[in-house]
């Protein structure tokens, strides 16, 4: 069908092309001009029809939800022979969880973790979809029993404690929650610690307990601020010293940034993912930045006259050692 009508379509774009460029040359002879009309018009068929392809046209077929149904059903009848199969099982708890199947997802994992309880891979699979198929979506003994196996097996498997967390703090004891976090946090990247330590800190707040400090983002930059000699009586008491680092070639605005007094200033001073002021641009997500350092009379971020401004040094990502700052 395809074939019969786009050679018609190419003839008819070729012959009103062919009627826009001989317009003005209709004064000169009507039957000249339909003549020449209808030549290109069969030219543009005949030329389709040499090297036009009409598959172009055609919109291959996609996978539909009844052809994984089918996969289903025949992993089902395999089954029904080698019921043993633990990942056969698993593949097809993934499938049913595909199809929204979550009571069916369930039975199948448990399957799978009964015959695999060594693999934590099946047992968090198989915790999780417990959870889904709870109508509050919580995780039981069963599922947390599983959590806790597969992180007993493989401390850094990541989504077990993840998981284990939230079981934790579903049955209110955000304490340990917090603590299974905290022992997550070494092995995420910058960004994904983050946004975990947001988490601590409101289960942390739960249990009634004061904020982690020492879980905080590791710092990405050292800075030491060699701070020109100062006269204390010329800068008053409200004098603060602010570390930053920019995007090379970038705005103004800071990537991360530091707001010190001047009186007992530390050294080095460290950067991280938490002092930057957009957490959707951390510093952690630039390979190369600018670090400077500002001495405020007035302690505002905006500057002004009388401040002192050190010469940046350009780093890059991660960066091992010390950045040092000197002021002209």
């Amino acid at each position: 069908m395809v074939s019969a009508w786009l050679p018609l379509v190419a003839g008819l774009v070729a012959a009103l092309t062919a009627a826009l460029v001989l317009w003005p040359l209709r004064g000169q002879g009507r039957r000249g001009f339909a003549l020449g009309v209808l030549a290109l018009g069969v030219a543009g068929t005949c030329l389709y029809l040499l090297v036009g392809d009409p598959r172009a046209a055609q919109v291959p077929p996609t996978a539909s939800v009844a052809t994984l149904r089918d996969g289903v059903q025949a992993l089902q009848d395999a089954l029904k022979h080698d019921p043993q199969r633990a990942d056969g099982w698993a593949l097809l708890g993934r499938s049913q969880a595909e199809l929204g199947n979550v009571a069916a997802a369930a039975d199948a994992f448990a399957r799978a973790a009964a015959l695999a309880p060594e693999d934590p891979g099946v047992l968090v699979e198989a915790a999780q979809a417990r959870a889904q198929a709870d109508a509050g979506k919580q995780f039981d003994d069963t599922a947390m029993a599983w959590l806790q196996q597969a992180r007993a097996q493989a401390p850094d498997a990541e989504r077990a404690s993840w998981l284990l967390g939230i079981a934790l703090r579903q049955r209110g004891k955000n304490a340990e929650a917090a603590d299974v976090w905290s022992d997550l946090l070494p092995r995420l990247e910058p960004g994904a610690a983050q946004a975990l330590q947001a988490q601590i800190a409101i289960a942390r707040e739960a249990a009634g307990q004061a904020p982690d400090t020492g879980a905080a983002p590791p710092a990405l930059l050292q800075v030491r601020v060699l701070l020109p000699a100062l006269k204390g009586t010329e800068w008053p008491a409200s004098t603060r010293v602010f570390v930053m680092a920019r995007a090379v070639c970038g705005p103004p605005m800071p990537v991360a940034a530091r707001k010190l007094p001047l009186a007992g200033f530390p050294d080095p001073v460290g950067l991280s993912d938490a002092d930057s002021p957009m957490p959707t641009a951390p510093l952690s997500a630039h390979r190369e930045v600018e670090v400077l350092a500002r001495i405020s009379r007035s302690g505002s971020a905006n500057r002004s006259e009388g401040d002192l401004q050190s010469a940046p040094v350009k780093v890059s990502l991660p960066h091992d050692g010390v950045v040092e700052l000197r002021f002209p």
